[in-house]
C-alpha cells in the first residue's frame, strides 16, 4: 500500500509523512525528490536547465511507480509519499501505474482549515482525497489523526488494475456518434488524457467484437450491428510501451434513449462527452488524434484506410 500526502504547499506533508511513519509499522519515507535528484545527476545540463517542474518530466513519472513497486519489495509495510500532485493528468498516469503493479493507494490531501477552503486545491483532488487539516498543528498529531483515518478506511483510489503490456497488443476502439457527428470520448482513472472506448483484443477474439464487449463494459451498451473497420494502425514501439496494431471501428449513431443509459464503471472511467473533431485535439494524445482524423474521413468516404503510426500506407 502506498499513502500519498497530497496538500498545498507549505503543508508541512513532508513532516507528517515523518512522523507517520512512527505511527505504521514496517513503512518507509518515500520522497519522490530523490528520483529528480538521480535524473539531475544523469541528464544533459541543456536538458535538466530547460525542467521548471519534475513533474512535467514523462521519465520522472515512470521511474517514481517504478522505484515505489522496487521499494514496496523491500519492506513490511506501506509507503509514506508526501508530495503535492495537482494534475489530474499526472495523478491518472502515477496512480494508474501503480495500480497496474498491484499496489494500492490511500489518498489523503493536507488542508489549511477544517474544510477545504475553495480554490485551495483543484476540484478533482476535493473530491478524491480524504481531508486532513494540518495547518497550525504539531505534525505528529496530524499524523495520528492520518493513522486513524487511515484504519478506518478512508482515502482508498478504486482504480482498476490494468496489467503493463509485455509484448506487442492488438487493440479494438469503438466511435460512437450523435446526432450532430460529434465523437464520444472517454476519461480513463488509470491513465492521461481521454480515449476512445475500447480495449485489448482478446486471444481468440475476433476485434470487432472486441470493440462490442468493450462498448458494453465501459458505457453499459449493447451495440446491435457489427461495427465497420475505419482503420488499422501499426503503432510504433516507445519505451516502455511495446506498442501493436490499433483498429478504429464505426459503431454509428446513438440515439437520446442510448445517451441516457450509458453507464461508466467507476474505477475505470470518470467521465464521457461528445466533441467535435476540433475539440479532440485538445483532449487526444497527438498520434491517437491523428488516428481518429483518419477514421473521420474513412467514414466520411466509406471506405478503410491502413496506417503506419498515424502515415496512410498502400
Amino acid at each position: 500500500m502506498i499513502v500519498w500526502l497530497n496538500g498545498v504547499p507549505g503543508a508541512a506533508k513532508t513532516a507528517v509523512g515523518r512522523a507517520l511513519v512512527d505511527q505504521l509499522p514496517g513503512s518507509l519515507l518515500y520522497e519522490p525528490e530523490v528520483v529528480a535528484d538521480g535524473l539531475r545527476a544523469l541528464l544533459p545540463r541543456k536538458r535538466t536547465d530547460d525542467i521548471d517542474d519534475w513533474r512535467e518530466l514523462p521519465a520522472w513519472r515512470r521511474l517514481v511507480v517504478d522505484t515505489a513497486a522496487a521499494l514496496r519489495g523491500e519492506v513490511d509495510g506501506p509507503l509514506v509519499v508526501p508530495l503535492t500532485l495537482y494534475s489530474q493528468q499526472h495523478r491518472d498516469e502515477i496512480f494508474g501505474g501503480l495500480a497496474a503493479r498491484r499496489i494500492s493507494v490511500r489518498h489523503l490531501v493536507l488542508t489549511s482549515g477544517e474544510t477545504i477552503l475553495r480554490g485551495e486545491v483543484p476540484a478533482w483532488l476535493e473530491a478524491e482525497a480524504h481531508p486532513v487539516r494540518s495547518a497550525g498543528r504539531p505534525p505528529e498529531e496530524v499524523a495520528r489523526e492520518v493513522a486513524e483515518a487511515l484504519r478506518d478506511g478512508v482515502g482508498v483510489c478504486d482504480i482498476v488494475q490494468t496489467p503493463e503490456p509485455t509484448a506487442e497488443t492488438l487493440a479494438a476502439g469503438v466511435l460512437l456518434f450523435d446526432e450532430r457527428d460529434r465523437v464520444l470520448l472517454v476519461d480513463p482513472t488509470y491513465k492521461p488524457g481521454w480515449e476512445f472506448p475500447g480495449g485489448v483484443v482478446e486471444r481468440g477474439e475476433p476485434p470487432a467484437r472486441a470493440g462490442v464487449r468493450e462498448v458494453a463494459e465501459e458505457l453499459g451498451l449493447r451495440l446491435e450491428v457489427q461495427p465497420r473497420l475505419l482503420v488499422v494502425d501499426w503503432e510504433p514501439p516507445a519505451p516502455p510501451g511495446h506498442g501493436g496494431l490499433r483498429l478504429l471501428f464505426d459503431g454509428g449513431q446513438l440515439d437520446p434513449d442510448q445517451r441516457r443509459r450509458v453507464l461508466l464503471p467507476g474505477p475505470e472511467l470518470r467521465d464521457w462527452k461528445f466533441v467535435t473533431e476540433d475539440e479532440a485535439g485538445e483532449l487526444l494524445p497527438p498520434l491517437r488524434f491523428t488516428r481518429l482524423r483518419w477514421a473521420l474521413r474513412a467514414r466520411e468516404r466509406e471506405t478503410a484506410f491502413n496506417l503506419e503510426a498515424g502515415v496512410p500506407v498502400g
